[in-house]
C-alpha cells in the first residue's frame, strides 16, 4: 500500500470526529459542527493529494483543532469599536455621529421590551410611529409637519416620488451633486420617476433660468445644498428666497435638499456658518430634507419637514413603509432631539458638537502627554512628534472648512512609504484598531476625537511585538 493510500484510509469518519466534539455540538449545534468537520476532512484529502499532509496518527486531533479554531473565529464580531484618529469627525466609513448616552439607553430599552411604537395608549388603538418625533422636529424647525425615513437619499427619493412623479423637476447644473457611495442626484431624481430638467451652467445659474424652465408639466422647484463641495470664482446661484417667490407665483412647491441639515447657529459656537432647517423654511421652502446622523448628531435617518399638506401626501405614499425607520432609530432620535430643547447644555450633552468644539489647548495637552508614550512603544525605527493639523467635519458637511487641531506625527527613519503603510496596518491590527492617516511622508494621528485616552495607552505595549 502506498503512503498516500495509507493516509487516506487513516482519515477518521465524520461520526468519529463528532464523538470527540460533544461540547462543540452542544454549543454550536450538530448540523453546523458536522458541516465544519466535513470541510476539514476535505481539506485534509487535498493536503494528502498534494503530499503536504502530516502524520496520520494526528489526523483526528488536527481536524478537531481546525474545527475548534474555525468556530472561535466565527464568533468574532464583525462590528468592533475603533479609535477614530483620522481627523474626520463624522467619518462615513466609521459610522458618522456618536450617539449620546441617553439615546443609546432609549434604543436598548425599546429593543429589550415591547413598546408603544405604533400604539396610542390614551385611545387604546393603533397609532402613528411618527407621533414620537414629529412634534419635536416641528418645534425645533418651525415646520408644520414632519416624518422620518432611513436616510436623506430616501427622504429626497420619497419626496420627489410623492410630489413630482411623471412630471418635470428643474435643477441647477451646479447642484447635480454626487453623494457618498457614488449615488448621484440625477439618478435619484430619475429613480423617483421624475423628469430632470437641467438649467443654468455648472458655475452660474440665474432666476431667469428657473423662470424659463417652468411649464405646465413642472411639479416643483428643487434646490440642492452643495454640502460636499464648493464652486468658487466666477459663480452665481439663485437664493432660496428668490426660488420660493418664483415657485409660489406659479403655485408649485419649493423643495430644498439640505443634505447635512442642522438646527444650530454654528457661528455662535465658533464654527463655520451652515444653513439651518429653520432658515430654509423661513426663506420660503415648502419642504426640507436633511440627515439625522451628520451635523444633527443622531442616528442614521432622513428627515422630511415642511407644509402639512405636502408632508401628509409624502406619508401616504406606499414607498414610505418600505423606507421607514425602526423603533431603535426612533427612540434614539427622540432623545437627541430632546437635547436640542436645552441648547445651553448641548456642547456637553451632544457628542458631535462636543468634538467639533473641543478646545484646542486641551487637544494639544493630550498630544503632548501621549507623544512620549507612543515613541516608547514603537521601535527605534520611528520618530514621534506633536504637530499642528486640521480636522474636517466629514460626511459632506462644511467641505471647505477645516478646524484647527493637534496630532502625533510618526515618521520612519528610512522615509519609506512601505514602512508607513506597514505601520498603519499594524495600528489597525490592535485589539481596538487605530485609524489614522498617511500624509506628507508621515503617519498622522489627529487627537481631536480621542476620548478614551487610557484605552489607547493600554494597548500600546502590543506594538513592538506586532512590528517585529
Amino acid at each position: 500500500m502506498t503512503q498516500a493510500k495509507s493516509k487516506f484510509r487513516a482519515i477518521p469518519a465524520v461520526d468519529r470526529v463528532l464523538r470527540e466534539m460533544d461540547e462543540h455540538v452542544e454549543r454550536f449545534g450538530h448540523e453546523r459542527i458536522s458541516a465544519a468537520v466535513k470541510v476539514e476532512i476535505e481539506n485534509l484529502r487535498d493536503a494528502i493529494s498534494n503530499s503536504s499532509a502530516a502524520d496520520e496518527k494526528n489526523f483526528l486531533f488536527d481536524i478537531v483543532e481546525a474545527v475548534d479554531k474555525s468556530m472561535l473565529a466565527s464568533e468574532q464580531r464583525d462590528f468592533i469599536p475603533v479609535f477614530n484618529l483620522s481627523g474626520t469627525i463624522l467619518h462615513t466609513n466609521l459610522g458618522r455621529a456618536l450617539l449620546p448616552d441617553v439615546a443609546i439607553e432609549a434604543a436598548v430599552q425599546v429593543a429589550q421590551s415591547a413598546s408603544n411604537l405604533e400604539y396610542d395608549l390614551a385611545a387604546g388603538k393603533r397609532g402613528d410611529r411618527d407621533n414620537h418625533i414629529e412634534g419635536l422636529i416641528c418645534e425645533l424647525s418651525g415646520a408644520e409637519a414632519a416624518t422620518v425615513v432611513n436616510n436623506n437619499a430616501a427622504a429626497v427619493l420619497l419626496t420627489l416620488n410623492s410630489l413630482a412623479r411623471k412630471r418635470e423637476v428643474p435643477v441647477s447644473r451646479g447642484e447635480l451633486v454626487e453623494i457618498g457611495g457614488s449615488f448621484r442626484m440625477p439618478e435619484i431624481i430619475t429613480s423617483a420617476g421624475c423628469k430632470l430638467v437641467e438649467i443654468g451652467t455648472t458655475n452660474r445659474t440665474h432666476k431667469k433660468d428657473f423662470r424659463s424652465a417652468i411649464t405646465a408639466d413642472t411639479a416643483l422647484l428643487l434646490k440642492v445644498h452643495t454640502s460636499n463641495y464648493r464652486i468658487e470664482g466666477f459663480v452665481s446661484e439663485v437664493s432660496e428666497k428668490e426660488i420660493a417667490e418664483l415657485a409660489h407665483e406659479n403655485d408649485i412647491p419649493f423643495v430644498i435638499d439640505l443634505g447635512s441639515g442642522n438646527f444650530l447657529d454654528f457661528k455662535s459656537y465658533g464654527l463655520p456658518e451652515e444653513a439651518t432647517v429653520k432658515q430654509s423654511l423661513e426663506s420660503g421652502a415648502d419642504v426640507v430634507t436633511f440627515s439625522g446622523d451628520k451635523l444633527l448628531g443622531g442616528p442614521q435617518c432622513g428627515i422630511i419637514a415642511g407644509r402639512k399638506d405636502l408632508v401628509e401626501a409624502i406619508k401616504s405614499n406606499p414607498l414610505k413603509r418600505a423606507l421607514r425607520v425602526d423603533k431603535m432609530t426612533l427612540a434614539a432620535l427622540t432623545e437627541v432631539l430632546r437635547l436640542y430643547q436645552n441648547p445651553t447644555q448641548l456642547e456637553h450633552s451632544l457628542p458631535t458638537l462636543k468634538l467639533l468644539t473641543r478646545p484646542l489647548p486641551e487637544i494639544k495637552i493630550q498630544a503632548e502627554h501621549l507623544q512620549e508614550k507612543l515613541h516608547a512603544a514603537l521601535t527605534p525605527a520611528y520618530q514621534v512628534s506633536v504637530c499642528e493639523c486640521s480636522s474636517q467635519v466629514g460626511s459632506g458637511a462644511l467641505p471647505t472648512s477645516d478646524i484647527p487641531s493637534y496630532g502625533l506625527m510618526v515618521v520612519p527613519q528610512n522615509n519609506s512609504d512601505d514602512t508607513l503603510r506597514s505601520l498603519a496596518q499594524t495600528m489597525r491590527e490592535l485589539p481596538k484598531p487605530v485609524i489614522g492617516r498617511i500624509s506628507n511622508g508621515s503617519y498622522l494621528l489627529d487627537m481631536r476625537c480621542l476620548e478614551d485616552e487610557q484605552g489607547f495607552i493600554e494597548q500600546l505595549s502590543l506594538l513592538q511585538d506586532l512590528l517585529t
